[in-house]
Protein backbone atom coordinates (compact mmCIF):
# COMPACT_ATOMS: atom_id res chain seq x y z
CA UNK A 1 0.00 0.00 0.00
CA UNK A 2 1.18 3.21 -0.83
CA UNK A 3 2.33 5.62 2.64
CA UNK A 4 1.33 9.18 3.05
CA UNK A 5 3.66 10.27 5.56
CA UNK A 6 4.70 13.16 3.57
CA UNK A 7 1.13 14.33 2.89
CA UNK A 8 0.41 13.91 6.77
CA UNK A 9 4.08 16.19 7.14
CA UNK A 10 3.15 19.01 4.76
CA UNK A 11 -1.01 19.34 5.78
CA UNK A 12 0.01 20.86 9.13
CA UNK A 13 2.68 23.30 7.01
CA UNK A 14 -0.38 24.30 5.36
CA UNK A 15 -2.55 24.51 8.25
CA UNK A 16 -5.49 22.94 6.91
CA UNK A 17 -7.67 20.88 8.60
CA UNK A 18 -8.07 16.74 8.06
CA UNK A 19 -9.44 14.31 9.82
CA UNK A 20 -8.62 10.24 9.06
CA UNK A 21 -11.16 9.82 7.00
CA UNK A 22 -9.73 12.50 4.66
CA UNK A 23 -6.61 10.94 5.04
CA UNK A 24 -7.80 7.38 3.94
CA UNK A 25 -8.92 9.07 1.00
CA UNK A 26 -5.98 10.32 -0.42
CA UNK A 27 -4.25 7.15 0.54
CA UNK A 28 -6.54 5.38 -1.92
CA UNK A 29 -6.34 8.48 -4.51
CA UNK A 30 -2.80 7.58 -4.53
CA UNK A 31 -2.93 4.08 -4.78
CA UNK A 32 -5.32 4.49 -7.97
CA UNK A 33 -2.99 6.84 -9.81
CA UNK A 34 -0.27 4.34 -9.68
CA UNK A 35 -2.45 1.85 -10.88
CA UNK A 36 -3.88 3.19 -13.83
CA UNK A 37 -0.45 4.92 -14.40
CA UNK A 38 0.70 1.75 -15.62
CA UNK A 39 -1.84 1.83 -17.75
CA UNK A 40 -2.65 5.01 -19.65
CA UNK A 41 -0.30 7.93 -18.98
CA UNK A 42 -1.16 10.18 -16.28
CA UNK A 43 1.85 11.33 -14.40
CA UNK A 44 5.47 11.14 -15.04
CA UNK A 45 5.32 11.80 -10.99
CA UNK A 46 5.72 7.94 -9.55
CA UNK A 47 7.35 7.83 -6.02
CA UNK A 48 5.47 8.62 -2.88
CA UNK A 49 6.90 10.93 -1.68
CA UNK A 50 6.60 12.84 -4.63
CA UNK A 51 2.89 12.27 -5.64
CA UNK A 52 2.60 13.84 -1.91
CA UNK A 53 4.44 16.66 -2.56
CA UNK A 54 4.18 17.73 -6.37
CA UNK A 55 0.50 16.92 -6.91
CA UNK A 56 -1.41 16.43 -3.14
CA UNK A 57 -0.05 19.10 -1.25
CA UNK A 58 1.04 21.60 -4.72
CA UNK A 59 -2.73 21.34 -4.99
CA UNK A 60 -3.89 22.46 -1.53
CA UNK A 61 -1.35 25.10 -1.46
CA UNK A 62 -4.93 26.74 -3.63
CA UNK A 63 -6.58 27.01 0.11
CA UNK A 64 -3.77 30.15 0.98
CA UNK A 65 -5.88 31.99 -1.22
CA UNK A 66 -9.15 31.60 0.99
CA UNK A 67 -10.95 31.62 -1.79
CA UNK A 68 -12.39 28.16 -1.63
CA UNK A 69 -14.81 28.00 0.62
CA UNK A 70 -18.31 26.40 1.31
CA UNK A 71 -20.78 25.69 -1.35
CA UNK A 72 -18.30 27.55 -4.29
CA UNK A 73 -18.77 26.27 -7.66
CA UNK A 74 -15.62 25.37 -9.15
CA UNK A 75 -14.09 24.34 -12.60
CA UNK A 76 -10.73 22.54 -13.00
CA UNK A 77 -9.71 22.96 -16.59
CA UNK A 78 -7.24 20.95 -17.96
CA UNK A 79 -7.26 19.10 -15.06
CA UNK A 80 -5.27 15.72 -16.09
CA UNK A 81 -5.26 13.10 -12.98
CA UNK A 82 -7.08 15.35 -10.89
CA UNK A 83 -5.06 18.33 -9.40
CA UNK A 84 -6.18 20.27 -7.80
CA UNK A 85 -9.89 19.80 -8.05
CA UNK A 86 -9.85 15.84 -6.60
CA UNK A 87 -7.96 17.61 -3.35
CA UNK A 88 -9.92 20.25 -3.23
CA UNK A 89 -13.21 18.40 -3.00
CA UNK A 90 -11.69 15.74 -0.33
CA UNK A 91 -10.63 18.66 1.85
CA UNK A 92 -13.89 20.58 1.57
CA UNK A 93 -16.58 18.55 0.54
CA UNK A 94 -19.20 21.26 0.29
CA UNK A 95 -17.91 22.86 -3.27
CA UNK A 96 -19.50 21.45 -6.26
CA UNK A 97 -16.26 20.69 -8.71
CA UNK A 98 -16.13 19.76 -12.68
CA UNK A 99 -12.66 17.98 -13.88
CA UNK A 100 -12.24 19.16 -17.44
CA UNK A 101 -10.11 17.29 -19.57
CA UNK A 102 -9.53 16.45 -23.48
CA UNK A 103 -8.28 12.59 -22.90
CA UNK A 104 -11.01 10.50 -22.65
CA UNK A 105 -8.96 7.83 -21.00
CA UNK A 106 -7.99 10.16 -18.21
CA UNK A 107 -12.05 10.96 -17.77
CA UNK A 108 -12.53 7.07 -17.25
CA UNK A 109 -9.85 6.98 -14.48
CA UNK A 110 -11.20 10.09 -12.44
CA UNK A 111 -14.77 8.20 -12.94
CA UNK A 112 -12.98 5.67 -10.97
CA UNK A 113 -11.45 8.00 -8.42
CA UNK A 114 -14.59 9.71 -7.34
CA UNK A 115 -16.62 6.53 -7.49
CA UNK A 116 -13.86 5.04 -5.23
CA UNK A 117 -13.73 8.00 -2.82
CA UNK A 118 -17.48 7.97 -2.74
CA UNK A 119 -16.99 11.75 -3.82
CA UNK A 120 -20.60 13.44 -3.93
CA UNK A 121 -21.19 16.49 -6.52
CA UNK A 122 -18.16 16.10 -8.51
CA UNK A 123 -18.11 15.08 -12.24
CA UNK A 124 -16.06 14.85 -14.84
CA UNK A 125 -16.39 16.18 -18.74
CA UNK A 126 -14.26 15.19 -21.69
CA UNK A 127 -13.97 17.59 -24.03
CA UNK A 128 -12.27 21.01 -24.55
CA UNK A 129 -12.25 24.36 -22.85
CA UNK A 130 -13.14 26.49 -26.18
CA UNK A 131 -15.80 24.15 -27.11
CA UNK A 132 -17.38 24.03 -23.71
CA UNK A 133 -16.87 27.61 -22.86
CA UNK A 134 -19.11 28.47 -25.68
CA UNK A 135 -22.70 26.08 -23.61
CA UNK A 136 -25.00 28.44 -22.17
CA UNK A 137 -25.02 25.98 -19.22
CA UNK A 138 -21.17 26.23 -18.42
CA UNK A 139 -20.82 29.86 -19.85
CA UNK A 140 -19.81 32.48 -16.74
CA UNK A 141 -21.32 30.11 -14.09
CA UNK A 142 -18.42 29.28 -12.33
CA UNK A 143 -17.61 31.13 -8.81
CA UNK A 144 -13.84 29.70 -9.53
CA UNK A 145 -11.83 28.26 -12.42
CA UNK A 146 -8.66 27.01 -11.61
CA UNK A 147 -6.08 25.42 -13.90
CA UNK A 148 -2.11 23.61 -13.55
CA UNK A 149 -2.13 23.38 -16.72
CA UNK A 150 0.96 24.23 -18.89
CA UNK A 151 0.25 27.29 -21.10
CA UNK A 152 1.32 30.85 -21.16
CA UNK A 153 -1.10 32.89 -19.34
CA UNK A 154 -2.35 34.88 -22.08
CA UNK A 155 -3.54 31.62 -23.56
CA UNK A 156 -4.95 29.72 -20.38
CA UNK A 157 -6.94 32.72 -19.85
CA UNK A 158 -9.15 32.94 -22.82
CA UNK A 159 -9.45 28.56 -22.05
CA UNK A 160 -10.55 29.82 -18.30
CA UNK A 161 -12.05 33.71 -17.81
CA UNK A 162 -14.78 32.60 -19.99
CA UNK A 163 -16.15 30.05 -17.73
CA UNK A 164 -16.32 32.51 -14.69
CA UNK A 165 -18.89 34.54 -13.27
CA UNK A 166 -18.38 38.36 -13.18
CA UNK A 167 -17.13 38.84 -10.01
CA UNK A 168 -15.73 35.43 -9.57
CA UNK A 169 -11.80 34.76 -10.15
CA UNK A 170 -9.53 32.81 -12.17
CA UNK A 171 -6.57 30.87 -9.92
CA UNK A 172 -3.80 30.14 -12.25
CA UNK A 173 -1.39 28.09 -10.72
CA UNK A 174 1.64 28.67 -11.95
CA UNK A 175 5.64 28.52 -11.60
CA UNK A 176 8.29 30.09 -9.66
CA UNK A 177 8.72 32.89 -12.85
CA UNK A 178 5.66 34.81 -13.60
CA UNK A 179 6.83 38.45 -14.22
CA UNK A 180 7.61 38.38 -18.30
CA UNK A 181 3.96 36.07 -18.46
CA UNK A 182 1.70 38.75 -16.50
CA UNK A 183 3.14 41.63 -18.62
CA UNK A 184 2.38 39.16 -22.01
CA UNK A 185 -0.90 38.49 -21.06
CA UNK A 186 -2.09 42.03 -20.44
CA UNK A 187 -4.23 42.39 -23.69
CA UNK A 188 -5.83 38.87 -23.05
CA UNK A 189 -6.57 39.84 -19.55
CA UNK A 190 -8.43 43.16 -20.63
CA UNK A 191 -10.09 41.82 -23.62
CA UNK A 192 -11.51 38.63 -22.02
CA UNK A 193 -12.85 40.79 -18.44
CA UNK A 194 -10.25 39.97 -16.18
CA UNK A 195 -7.26 41.59 -14.19
CA UNK A 196 -4.48 40.81 -11.76
CA UNK A 197 -5.88 40.98 -8.30
CA UNK A 198 -2.65 39.60 -6.25
CA UNK A 199 -0.20 37.31 -6.40
CA UNK A 200 0.08 34.68 -3.25
CA UNK A 201 4.09 33.07 -3.84
CA UNK A 202 4.32 29.39 -1.96
CA UNK A 203 6.85 27.28 -1.04
CA UNK A 204 5.60 23.53 -1.06
CA UNK A 205 6.65 22.43 2.78
CA UNK A 206 9.62 20.35 3.23
CA UNK A 207 11.18 21.13 0.08
CA UNK A 208 12.62 24.05 -1.90
CA UNK A 209 10.27 24.10 -4.54
CA UNK A 210 8.31 27.64 -4.92
CA UNK A 211 5.51 28.55 -7.45
CA UNK A 212 2.83 31.54 -7.53
CA UNK A 213 -0.74 31.36 -7.19
CA UNK A 214 -1.60 34.16 -9.60
CA UNK A 215 -5.66 35.59 -8.76
CA UNK A 216 -7.47 37.19 -11.15
CA UNK A 217 -10.90 38.82 -10.92
CA UNK A 218 -13.49 38.75 -13.37
CA UNK A 219 -14.51 42.70 -13.54
CA UNK A 220 -16.61 42.31 -16.87
CA UNK A 221 -18.21 40.09 -19.18
CA UNK A 222 -15.88 38.09 -21.71
CA UNK A 223 -17.04 39.13 -25.32
CA UNK A 224 -19.02 35.85 -27.13
CA UNK A 225 -16.42 35.49 -29.46
CA UNK A 226 -14.23 34.14 -27.01
CA UNK A 227 -12.82 31.43 -26.75
CA UNK A 228 -11.78 31.61 -30.14
CA UNK A 229 -12.22 28.13 -32.01
CA UNK A 230 -10.21 25.00 -30.92
CA UNK A 231 -6.59 25.00 -31.74
CA UNK A 232 -6.82 29.21 -32.00
CA UNK A 233 -5.58 30.66 -28.76
CA UNK A 234 -2.81 28.37 -28.56
CA UNK A 235 -1.94 28.95 -32.67
CA UNK A 236 -2.90 32.96 -32.04
CA UNK A 237 -2.15 34.13 -27.97
CA UNK A 238 -4.25 37.34 -27.62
Amino acid sequence: MSNIDTLISGIKEINIDVNNSKLEKFKTYKQLLKEWNKKINITAIKDDDEIDLKHFLDSLTIFKTDLIKDNKKIIDIGTGGGFPGVPIKIINDSTEVLLLDSLKKRIKYLDTVIEELKLDNINTVHGRAEEYAKKPEHREKYDIAVSRAVASLNILSEYCLPFVKVGGYFIAMKGPDLKDEINEAKKALETLGGEVDKNIKVKLPNSDITHNLLIIKKITKTPTKYPRKPGKPKKRPL
